[in-house]
């Protein structure tokens, strides 16, 4: 009787975010099968941001948040010659970082998060880069995302919940939220752990390759019928925006996403306006 009280919460929550009613089991294999057919199409997924160390992910992940991979890879070689350490960005001229990552966006609160972040780990870590979330998470400008980025590279598995991952999560019908740590948290439910890093990075190239935001891929789409949204074009009605409160509370409006300071960072920046 638990088991079924179990299965009718899950299907009912489903149900009552749009998405078409499914059992846990259901979706557990569901979610298997996806996990198969993109292993098959990206058997040898890399991390796409170039880099040669876990401190160089970590500063290369910082600057990817609001900016593209290919543009932060553009900029790091030169980056990464200059400075080497924790100890030469810390102790780095606050300008000349600046310019030297302009063109990833949002380079005065990314330069506070590296300096802030490299001094964090020569003065608690010795210099090297943690290797457990809940250690990653406390450097400045440093959320679950790029952490569990960093965390690959060390064989720990992770759901890193990036603009692709958080918009295929959705229209494959793995997850009814939105929030980027409720669909972590849908995800390492439904996916064996073990591929959990691998996952990501291989729903990632799918979601640039193929599921587009814009114009994805449903006709021809390796994963169609295992797809909800593929009726819909892609564009189901659980993803619908939600107009109602989008009028913020005393007539504020809200921002549009695009326009928001890049979550990781400006987490940093809020806990230090709080100290």
């Amino acid at each position: 009787m638990v088991k079924r009280a179990t299965s009718r919460r899950g299907t009912a929550g489903r149900d009552a975010a749009g998405l078409p009613p499914e059992s846990p089991a259901v979706l557990a294999r569901r979610a298997r099968t996806i996990v198969q057919r993109l292993a098959r199409r990206y058997p040898h997924a890399a991390i796409p941001l170039r880099h040669a160390s876990p401190f160089q992910l970590l500063i290369a992940t910082i600057l990817s948040a609001q900016s593209t991979d290919a543009q932060v890879n553009k900029v790091t070689p030169a980056l990464f010659q200059r400075y080497r350490t924790p100890a030469d960005f810390a102790g780095a001229s606050r300008e000349e970082l600046e310019r030297a990552i302009h063109s990833t966006g949002f380079f005065r609160a990314k330069t506070r998060a590296i300096q802030n972040a490299s001094r964090m780990l020569l003065e608690q870590y010795g210099g090297e880069v943690p290797r457990t979330l809940e250690e990653l998470v406390r450097l400045d400008g440093v959320g679950r995302k790029t952490a569990n980025v960093v965390l690959s590279v060390f064989g720990v598995p992770g759901i890193v919940v990036d603009t692709h991952v958080r918009r295929l999560a959705r229209r494959l019908g793995l997850t009814a939220h939105d929030d980027p740590d409720k669909i972590e948290q849908d995800l390492m439910a439904v996916i064996p752990k073990a591929e959990w890093s691998r996952f990501s990075l291989r729903l990632i190239y799918f979601g640039r390759e193929v599921c587009d935001a814009r114009r994805p891929q449903c006709p021809s789409c390796p994963l169609r019928d295992l797809c909800p949204s593929a009726r819909y074009g892609g564009f189901p009605p659980w993803m619908a925006p939600r107009r109602a409160g989008r009028i913020g509370r005393a007539g504020r409006g809200h921002r549009p996403r695009s326009a928001r300071r890049p979550r990781a960072v400006a987490s940093g920046s809020a806990r230090r306006r709080g100290r």
